[in-house]
């Protein structure tokens, strides 16, 4: 989101809202463009009159409050009447190569209602509701890359803007933050009439786009393993250079203060009634208490100070504190870090072509590089495969289920890279080393996967999660907040080990306001003077 938000103001680019089309049910269209240097791009709304039985976030909901599109260009009154046929029907309509995505989104229902009441009543909306939900809408869905129709991932990997991942994506959720907004002020309007007023800028920057993440996010990350490493990758790559640093001015030490007092307030501001999170929250908190003690003490001068901060809390906090100063000490040095967002993509397809040369010996290696820790483990024990991933057939999602007590196993879905490493490594230990990859396939093409992973991690050193995932402890919710963190998303409220919601683009500034002053540090909240 910030790689997006620094883009835009960069660039200078330019926001038009052409069509506001939306009647006093709340019910019409709407175009956001944004234009850039080259060229532009359009988000299409679509806002419904959605009955409160027909409110679903499940993946099999039929109707939606709103319905949006991101368009290749500007779109004609042509392209506006196809869209509006298709896009509100989202899996059951069909859209084009002009469609870079599809997407969807819910109200939550209370604030939504609140808002509504106090604009058009001439108020405010209570701030501390705000604070407690921090969005009027949340996505339940947002396609990209093909799906049903959309562009494919090569129609935009050469493009400035949308050559990172998800870059066409994250511009479709911040145009339709501006949407929400400016609809939830128009229903204001036709309630209140002229004793309505609109948001103020404050609250307005408060408030992002809500987003339920299910399980769906997991297999993801499991079968995009060049992606993956890349993301870790350029993270770790970034920390290494700070970590470096032999002095640190006055002005970076200043802007790494600046932002953990802020850090401070957001996480005050994020609450969870999970019990795994309250006490990871717990923990956090108690960290950032020994950090701002060991501030206190420590002026962070003298030779390499981030390195030797990073070293201390490696004997002090918790992951979650840990994880949190390693984002923090990145801040001041947006020269040093920015532009690894560029090796962030996946552009070498090159990598999943299995090299049939190579001798066992080189797989096997890079097997034991990635999987030692699982070569080891017993396979047959129940608790090692005690999880079976499926695809509900009447939710339609991925689903983890229970092998041993549950008649799903039939169906499981190939997302045990651990044990299949372990499979594959046994079934060459009567080879010999020196024959090929090709040999050894022909008489095992069940392994073929496996061999492409292990190929592939000898480029790719952080292409493979480092745990089992079947086995009886595995927690879906550390894949879920490892993306979604990369996204950029704040406020993580997990409803339970498998599912989690988040917030985008909160405290961010509207298309109208981005500036190279304000693009950067949103994420933050603002200490108040």
């Amino acid at each position: 989101m910030r790689v997006l938000t620094r883009r835009l103001a960069r660039d200078n680019w330019r926001f038009s809202t052409p069509v506001f089309e939306i009647d006093e049910a709340g019910v019409g269209r709407a175009v956001y463009v944004a234009q850039g240097p080259e060229r532009a791009y359009s988000l299409v709304a679509f806002a419904h009159d959605l009955p409160p039985e027909k409110r679903s976030d499940r993946v099999i909901a039929d109707a939606w409050d709103a319905t949006f599109t991101l368009f290749d260009g500007i779109p004609s009154e042509a392209d506006l009447d196809r869209l509006s046929r298709n896009v509100p029907l989202q899996e059951a309509g069909r859209i084009s190569e002009t469609e870079l995505s599809l997407s969807r989104a819910n109200r939550s229902v209370r604030l939504w209602a609140h808002v509504v009441e106090a604009l058009a009543d001439g108020r405010q909306p209570d701030l501390e509701q705000i604070q407690m939900v921090g969005y009027l809408m949340r996505t339940t869905a947002v396609y990209g890359s093909g799906k049903f129709g959309a562009a494919d991932r090569e129609n935009l990997a050469n493009r400035a803007e949308t050559e990172g991942p998800f870059q066409a994506e994250m511009l479709s959720v911040f145009l339709t933050r501006a949407f929400v907004r400016d609809l939830v002020e128009h229903m204001a309007r036709a309630k209140g009439g002229s004793k309505a007023v609109r948001m103020s800028p404050d609250i307005a920057r408060r408030l992002g786009i809500g987003n339920s993440t299910g399980l769906g996010m997991a297999p993801f990350l499991i079968n995009h393993p060049v992606l993956l490493n890349n993301w870790i990758m350029a993270r770790e790559e970034a920390i290494a250079r700070v970590r470096a640093v032999e002095t640190a001015t006055k002005e970076e030490v200043s802007v790494f203060r600046s932002v953990f007092d802020r850090s401070q307030l957001s996480v005050d501001q994020w609450h969870s009634e999970h019990p795994i999170q309250e006490r990871k929250l717990s923990a956090l908190k108690s960290d950032l208490g020994a950090i701002a003690d060991f501030l206190r003490h420590d002026e962070l001068t003298g030779r390499r100070p981030w390195n030797r901060l990073v070293e201390w809390s490696e004997t002090v906090l918790s992951e979650e504190g840990q994880e949190l100063l390693l984002s923090l000490i990145l801040e001041p040095y947006s020269d040093l870090v920015d532009g690894l967002s560029g090796c962030m993509a996946d552009s070498s397809p090159h990598l999943y072509e299995i090299d049939g040369a190579m001798p066992l010996a080189d797989v096997q290696q890079a097997i034991r590089d990635s999987f030692g820790w699982a070569l080891d483990l017993d396979w047959g024990a129940r608790e090692a495969c005690a999880r079976v991933w499926y695809v509900s057939e009447e939710k339609l999602e991925p689903r983890l289920g229970e092998r041993f007590d549950e008649p799903v196993a039939e169906y499981e879905q190939p997302l045990a890279p651990a044990r299949d490493a372990a499979a594959a490594h046994s079934a060459m230990a009567d080879w010999d080393t020196a024959a090929t990859t090709a040999e050894f396939l022909l008489r095992h093409p069940e392994h073929r996967h496996t061999i492409r992973r292990a190929q592939i991690s000898r480029k790719a050193p952080y292409s493979e999660i480092r745990d089992n995932t079947i086995g009886a402890s595995v927690l879906p919710i550390d894949m879920l907040r490892a993306k979604l963190s990369f996204f950029g998303a704040t406020h993580f409220d997990p409803r339970s080990d498998r599912w989690v919601r988040i917030c985008m683009y909160s405290g961010a500034p509207y298309p109208e306001d981005l500036s190279p002053e304000n693009a950067d540090f949103w994420v933050y909240p603002e200490v108040p003077v």
